[in-house]
């Protein structure tokens, strides 16, 4: 054995003791030296006796990224060992991303910790799991002259990142069915799945909120925020914070990490913002609500995606049939979307002289109207004003793409079509329906009360 490496065994050798002497302080330090207890302590602590229980209690823990036990306490199913590296990298946030130097949890035996705490001792920028994980050649010299007892006590320490038999779930915890193939009828087509909860991810997260939040970096951010100073760390704001318990008043149960964090788990808001509605106008002094519906930068593009994509002559098969319903069917959400707007309007907005819309538009957009106006809810039940609606978009859109298109009534026809077979379209439509069919009835009702008297 060369001189470095055997001061390198001796310097681990050293680290090991020092921290088997430091535990044993702890645990003898109300005790004297006469005690049968102190003398059971000393015992215990002799070297080769701690290795060999330590080696054999291993097998009550095991190191995880993700456990099962914050999904319930007392399910007792498996956890896995998935560090960053052996993930699929994405562009989501996940256990993924996660640094070379991320926190290992524990789960098991609480009465065991000790052992882990022994396997993250530090030797040389490497922890004593690193060094069992490398089947490390000092680190079993360190353990035993006797190679074959050190490769025993590291293999049973290599083990602690390993399952714990089959792998299961268990009742208590979460399970659900996610669709694989295409038929939701065949139970062959699903996955059952079995959530984890991503404790490392987690823990990291606390500890990033926690510096954002607490440390004295962030408090001087704040500061020079609060004086109008130029500070190198941003500020960090974190509103509608939440934080989840785990574990109650014994935190250690569900596992190490959780009890570093006294059971603390953040949750980030995950609410829809709070949108200030735009105060919406009525389409005054236009000849068709087309004209305004071809503004919208949202609508340009989708033109502009369609009239590239026919100009550049696809073969006409169904995956050409296929995309261009599709841009038309977003073009027909568009739609769907902007004049639903004007029904927030005050009913009778059309009934001014700024409207320039053509009737069967105001019949489209307007329809509360025929509540209090009797010449328009006649004019409207007497008119097919949805064909119409369907006709004057199809107009519209060909007039739109005949710039750089040569079109004609086949695809007239075909726009008019699309958009007549729309859900959202028919839902409208039924929805009016119905509405014209109880102002119907109501006012019926009430011309009878008035024949009455």
């Amino acid at each position: 054995m060369s001189d470095s490496a055997s001061e390198q065994q001796s310097s681990l050798e050293f680290t090991i003791k020092e921290f088997l002497g430091e535990r044993f302080r702890l645990k003898s330090e109300k005790l004297l030296p006469d005690d049968p207890k102190y003398q059971a302590l000393v015992e215990q602590f002799q070297f080769d006796n701690w290795i060999n229980d330590a080696a054999r209690r291993v097998g009550q823990l095991q190191v995880v990224t993700h456990s099962l036990k914050p999904i319930h306490p007392d399910a007792k199913g498996s956890n896995l060992y998935a560090p960053p590296e052996s993930l699929i990298n994405h562009r989501l946030v996940g256990s993924h991303v996660l640094p070379a130097d991320f926190a290992g949890d524990v789960v098991g035996n609480a009465a065991a910790l000790d052992v882990y705490k022994f396997l993250k001792l530090q030797f040389e920028g490497k922890s004593l799991l690193e060094r069992a994980l490398e089947n490390d050649s000092e680190f079993a010299k360190a353990l035993s002259d006797k190679p074959e007892q050190a490769q025993v006590w590291i293999n049973a320490f290599a083990a602690i990142t390993e399952p714990r038999g089959e792998h299961a779930s268990h009742t208590r915890g979460k399970q659900l069915y996610w669709l694989v193939g295409d038929e939701a009828l065949e139970n062959g087509d699903f996955h059952l799945l079995a959530p984890l909860y991503a404790t490392s991810l987690a823990h990291r997260v606390f500890q990033t909120i926690n510096h954002d939040r607490f440390s004295e970096e962030a408090k001087e951010a704040r500061k020079a925020k609060r004086e109008g100073k130029y500070a190198e760390q941003p500020v960090h704001s974190y509103p509608n914070l939440a934080v989840q318990k785990m574990g109650g008043t014994k935190p250690q149960n569900i596992s190490q990490l959780n009890s570093e964090r006294g059971g603390n788990n953040y949750l980030l808001a995950s609410m829809p913002p709070s949108w200030e509605k735009q105060k919406v106008s009525p389409p005054y002094n236009v000849d068709s609500i087309f004209q305004r519906f071809e503004k919208l930068n949202s609508v340009k593009k989708i033109l502009s995606t369609l009239s590239w994509f026919l100009a550049s002559d696809p073969s006409p098969n169904v995956h050409t049939r296929s995309r261009v319903d599709n841009i038309h069917g977003s073009l027909i959400d568009e739609l769907m979307v902007f004049t639903s707007q004007f029904y927030e309007l005050p009913a009778g907005w059309s009934n001014n002289d700024q409207c320039k819309l053509p009737d069967e538009e105001t019949y489209w957009l307007d329809p509360e109207r025929a509540e209090d106006d009797e010449q328009f809810r006649q004019a409207r039940k007497n008119t097919d004003w949805a064909t119409t609606v369907r006709q004057r978009f199809s107009n519209w859109l060909n007039g739109k793409l005949s710039k750089k298109l040569s079109l004609g009534d086949v695809e007239f026809r075909h726009w008019q079509k699309k958009l007549k077979e729309d859900s959202t379209h028919q839902r409208v439509l039924d929805r009016d329906r119905r509405w014209m069919a109880s102002l119907e009835k109501e006012l019926d009702a009430w011309q009878g009360v008035l024949d009455d008297e």
